[in-house]
């Protein structure tokens, strides 16, 4: 274990997220210069893909890390029976969810049951898939659907605000569902499909499309908010969600629904659209 991973277990994260996400959203000139020249040097954030290519255009250093991409940047699989990788990073682990629980690196794992928060929420996912998209701080931050669904309820589940780096995944237990996260539960015409947005540390938020800022909220409960009946559909592709900085995203799904794509592996880079798996026949 790194000494920056043996760190965060003691160092106070809700301090330093909640002075992150004031840098952030500040408008100082030369504070949020130096925040967008640092990590666009440090990480070569790539902006020619970038909606707004330049630096000194954006207001506040979250604009510019939630930026938006060129009309077409990205595009979904051509086949339409292709389920959609989330978002632009690297695979952190995929696979089969094995008697409940989900591989986070050797020697460690966690049960969906502790990811969604809740024991009845997972039943459905019981040998069903994972993928664990990991966004480091020079990716594309907006996160999309893998397949069309209609939101049926979302679960804040407060916990740590850990490094989600690949140093702290080998090494810190049940991770994943140790930190602070947000459940979007989804209704498709497969049955239910979750995709959790996971915090980290220095993170300093995460919106919705549906609801905007939803974390932080740093209470001590699991809460919960129905959306049945309001109608929020969204399609195969569209954006769902955005971090304010680099965290991870973990979509669940049911069983007999679809096979992973060939080549996806621990390691892979990824982007935005590519196909993550694909709808079995029947």
């Amino acid at each position: 274990m790194s000494l920056v991973t043996s760190l965060t277990y003691v160092l106070p994260h809700r301090l330093l997220s909640s002075l992150a996400r004031a840098l952030a959203y500040s408008k100082t000139p030369a504070t949020k210069q130096w925040l967008i020249d640092t990590v666009t040097r440090k990480f070569g954030v790539d902006l020619s893909e970038a909606k707004e290519p330049d630096p000194h255009a954006y207001p506040t250093f979250n604009a510019f890390f939630t930026r938006a991409l060129k009309p077409g940047a990205r595009v979904p699989d051509a086949d339409p029976q292709a389920l959609l990788m989330p978002a632009d990073g690297r695979i952190s682990q995929l696979g089969p969810i094995e008697n409940g629980r989900i591989f986070q690196a050797k020697g460690q794992s966690f049960t969906a049951a502790e990811l969604l928060g809740d024991e009845s929420a997972a039943v459905p996912f019981h040998n069903g898939l994972f993928a664990t998209v990991y966004l480091s701080p020079k990716d594309y931050h907006r996160v999309h659907m893998p397949w069309s669904g209609t939101l049926r309820e979302t679960v804040h589940v407060p916990g740590r605000l850990f490094s989600v780096g690949p140093d702290a995944v080998r090494n810190v237990p049940r991770l994943f569902a140790r930190n602070e996260r947000l459940v979007c539960h989804f209704d498709t015409d497969f049955g239910p499909m979750a995709s959790v947005m996971v915090g980290a540390l220095l993170v300093s938020g995460v919106e919705t499309v549906w609801s905007g800022v939803e974390i932080p909220r740093y209470g001590d409960r699991i809460t919960r908010k129905d959306h049945r009946g309001k109608g929020i559909t969204l399609e195969r592709f569209a954006e769902m969600a955005r971090f304010n900085y680099g965290s991870t995203v973990i979509v669940l799904l049911p069983p007999g629904v679809a096979s992973l794509e060939g080549g996806l592996a621990a390691e892979s880079s990824v982007r935005l659209g590519q196909a993550l798996a694909r709808r079995q026949a029947g």
